[in-house]
């Protein structure tokens, strides 16, 4: 079981990481587009490309990140009324149904658009738009194996409390 901690502080790492340097690239190419837009008077579309992409990128590994955190939104309202065990079968319940969602939309669908756009180029930047989807599967790996992990983690008797903090 430690190992797999391990496994999850690596990914979340890794992953908080590069959404602070995608974040940090954001603020410079967009301090970069506001001088060149309105003090050269010449605005610059592959700062304007590379902030919607960057945007994306980063949105759709903080999804990952959330989801291994088990901080995503919920309903508590059906949650709040069962006892101890009930709870926890309804998380592994909807830990499964994540895994099915992710595995269909985001790994399957995401991989089926990414092949299908290879042929065809972003407008400013001049690279295949299948690179640009590349983040869609790769997301939908991390949020099914966070989905795992959880899985494993809650049979195990691990539940993340309301503070923040997990408790056996």
């Amino acid at each position: 079981m430690d190992i797999l901690h391990k496994a999850r502080k690596a990914i979340d790492n890794v992953l908080s990481s590069a959404c602070a340097i995608i974040f940090a690239a954001m603020v410079v190419i967009g301090t970069y587009q506001i001088i060149t837009r309105f003090i050269f008077k010449n605005p610059s579309t592959i700062s304007e490309e590379l902030l919607t992409y960057s945007f994306t990128w980063m949105a759709l590994l903080a999804t990952a990140f959330v989801f291994g955190k088990r901080d995503h939104m919920r309903m508590g309202f059906m949650a709040d009324k069962l006892n101890e065990a009930g709870r926890k079968v309804l998380a592994i319940v909807a830990e499964f149904l994540i895994i099915l969602l992710s595995g269909c939309v985001t790994i399957y669908g995401g991989f089926n658009i990414m092949k299908l756009t290879m042929t065809q180029s972003t407008a400013s930047l001049g690279i295949p738009m299948g690179v640009v989807y590349t983040i869609i599967p790769v997301s939908g790996i991390l949020i099914l194996i966070y989905s795992i992990l959880n899985i494993i983690d809650l049979a195990a008797g691990y539940a993340k409390a309301p503070g923040g903090e997990e408790q056996a």
